[in-house]
């Protein structure tokens, strides 16, 4: 009787949906608990299961000669080289429904932690002061223009509708919409939203797709808000637009490099910075590890011929 195919899960997922996989017809291997020890586990994996930390590399791939199958319990695959993938035939699989709310859920709070201004309000009374001045807007007939319109953005224009604010989008992807979302081209969106959403996925084409001259199309005094991917922006020219007061603040989720590196960004006082968690719950994390290994037992019951039982409605 053959060995079942081995699973290494290489960054830590929820322990429910390890217990589903370890149910499964493969033999699991946990090696989240020490990443040092992956590459040991390398030569006998058929399925490799990572999250963000793991990279799958041109060099781990070639660690991997049984290697069949790649899951990425997250959103992006940008950290596993497709072409290296594709040149194996190593199948690519991810679950980018899985965050959604989440994600979703922490632009709105950055919007409004960044329109109501009120880190430094936050910040004055931990200091013992009781300053009351008025500071900040309403969300309320505000527009929000998204660079990026698909699934994370759309869900966040869904919450955005009872605050009474306005959404336009841009995507050369997206041919219309079912939400009334108007659709501008890049240079009208800029020039109508008082903030800035990014939620494009990365490609070569797009990196720093809003650079100086985007900036310098934002209205004064507007918002922008990255809860994508870093390199969607150019972090010199972003500095410089606060610095210049074309930009009244900046909240940023991702950076071009993690951690970031660019301190004078950090330390602007307009910018607030969190260390790429808007996936990180413990809602996300459940479905996108249940997901995940739902996804991976169906690839298995395809090599077996079979029919794979449910592991989960993902909630």
């Amino acid at each position: 009787m053959p060995e079942p195919p081995v699973v290494v899960v290489a960054d830590p997922i929820d322990p429910a949906a390890l217990e589903a996989l370890a149910a499964g017809p493969c033999r699991l291997v946990d090696a989240s608990g020490v990443p040092s020890e992956l590459d040991g586990h390398l030569a006998a994996a058929w399925g490799l299961i990572v999250r963000s930390r793991t990279k799958v590399t041109a060099e781990l791939i070639a660690k991997a000669p049984r290697l069949g199958l790649v899951a990425r319990a997250g959103v992006g695959l940008d950290n596993v080289d497709l072409e290296a993938a594709r040149a194996r035939g190593i199948r690519v699989l991810n679950v980018p429904q899985a965050a959604t709310t989440s994600v979703a859920e922490l632009s709105v709070a950055l919007y409004l932690l960044l329109v109501r201004q009120l880190l430094p309000s936050i910040g004055s009374v931990r200091a013992g002061r009781w300053d009351r001045s008025t500071r900040g807007h309403e969300l309320a007939g505000r527009t929000v223009g998204f660079v990026g319109y698909g699934r994370i953005a759309r869900e966040v224009a869904r919450r955005l509708r009872p605050f009474g604010a306005r959404a336009i989008a841009y995507d050369p992807y997206v041919r219309s919409t079912d939400d009334g979302t108007a659709l501008l081209p890049l240079d009208r969106l800029l020039a109508e939203a008082d903030l800035v959403s990014v939620h494009a996925a990365l490609t070569p084409e797009n990196r720093h797709l809003l650079d100086a001259a985007a900036f310098a199309r934002m209205r004064p005094g507007s918002y922008l808000v990255n809860v994508a991917r870093g390199a969607l922006v150019d972090e010199r020219a972003l500095l410089e637009a606060l610095r210049g007061g074309r930009l009244a603040g900046a909240a940023l989720d991702v950076f071009e490099v993690e951690p970031p590196t660019r301190r004078e960004l950090l330390d602007d006082p307009r910018v607030i910075a969190t260390p790429h968690l808007g996936a990180s719950t413990e809602e996300a994390q459940r479905r996108a590890g249940t997901e995940v290994v739902a996804e991976v037992l169906k690839v298995l019951a395809e090599r077996r011929g079979a029919v794979p039982a449910p592991a989960g409605d993902g909630r």
